[in-house]
C-alpha cells in the first residue's frame, strides 16, 4: 500500500507540475562576459579563474583548457551568483576539440550541470566537486551508446520510486549525441518535490528528494551549518570544469511558483 501511495502520489505530482504557467525566461548568460558568474578551480580561492579557464568568445561561454600544459587535477565549477528552488533551465552546449592531457578516461567528453550547489565559499581549498546534484552530460566517442542528462550525486543522495538510492550515478534514457552536435538540456526543478532532466524535449530520468549524504564528511559539515535539515529545496547553478572542452550558448532559466 505504502509503495503504490508513493507511486500515485509522484504521477499525481508530476501531472500538476507539467501544467505549470508560463513565467518568462532570463538570460543567465549574457553573451559578453561572466558577469553574474565566480569560478571555483580545485586548488584555488573562488573567484580565481585559473588560466582563463572559463571564459567568453564569440557569444559563447567556453570551458577551455589552451592555457594549461597538463590538466593537474584542477577540477573546476562556474556558479552563478543567485540560489534558485523551483525553475526550469535551459543550457545548449556541445562538445569540442580534444580532451586535455592528464584527464581521467571517464571525462572523456564529460561535464555537468550542478543544482541545488553548496556555495563556492563554503568549499574547500582542494574540493574536487560541491556537494550537489548533477545533470551530467556526456558526449559519444563515434562509437557504441553514451546517453546524457544522467544523474551523478556528488555529497548527496535521492530517492526514486520510493527508495534512497545511495549510488553515485544513474543512466538516463536518452540517445547518445557523438561529434560536436549542440544539444538541448533541460532541468525541471520543483524544490525538493520533483526534478526532471530532459534533452532536447524528452524526459529521459526524474527522482525526488535531493539530499546531503550523511556519509560525506564535507556534507555532514553542511548539514551542521543547516541546523541538522539535510533535504535540498533549493542552491546555486553551476557549470562543470573536467579537463574536456566544452562550449554553452545559452544559460536560461524561467522561475516556477509552485
Amino acid at each position: 500500500m505504502k509503495r503504490t501511495a508513493t507511486v500515485l502520489s509522484l504521477l499525481l505530482a508530476a501531472a500538476t507540475f507539467s501544467h505549470a504557467e508560463d513565467a518568462p525566461w532570463v538570460q543567465l548568460f549574457n553573451g559578453k562576459d561572466l558577469t553574474g558568474w565566480t569560478p571555483k578551480i580545485r586548488g584555488f580561492k573562488a573567484g580565481d579563474n585559473y588560466k582563463n579557464t572559463f571564459r567568453v568568445e564569440d557569444g559563447v561561454l567556453k570551458v577551455d583548457y589552451s592555457e594549461y600544459a597538463e590538466w593537474g587535477d584542477h577540477y573546476g565549477h562556474l556558479f552563478y551568483k543567485e540560489k534558485f528552488s523551483n525553475y526550469r533551465l535551459r543550457v545548449e552546449y556541445r562538445f569540442v576539440g580534444e580532451q586535455l592531457k592528464g584527464g581521467a578516461g571517464w571525462a572523456l567528453r564529460n561535464s555537468g550541470i550542478m543544482i541545488h550547489s553548496e556555495s563556492p565559499e563554503t568549499m574547500e581549498l582542494d574540493q574536487e566537486f560541491p556537494s550537489s546534484i548533477e545533470v551530467q552530460l556526456l558526449g559519444g566517442t563515434g562509437q557504441g551508446t553514451r546517453p546524457t542528462g544522467n544523474l551523478c550525486t556528488p555529497g548527496t543522495n535521492v530517492v526514486m520510486n520510493g527508495e534512497l538510492k545511495l549510488d553515485h550515478c544513474f543512466n538516463s534514457t536518452s540517445e547518445t549525441y557523438h561529434g560536436e552536435t549542440w544539444v538541448t538540456m533541460e532541468v525541471e526543478v520543483h524544490g525538493n518535490k520533483l526534478v526532471k532532466h530532459i534533452v532536447n524535449g524528452k524526459e529521459v530520468i526524474h527522482y525526488t528528494q535531493p539530499q546531503l549524504d550523511e556519509r560525506d564528511a564535507h556534507s555532514v559539515e553542511l548539514i551542521k551549518l543547516a541546523s541538522g535539515e539535510k533535504q535540498l529545496s533549493e542552491g546555486y547553478i553551476c557549470l562543470q570544469s573536467e579537463s574536456h572542452p566544452v562550449e554553452f550558448r545559452k544559460v536560461e532559466i524561467q522561475k516556477l511558483d509552485e
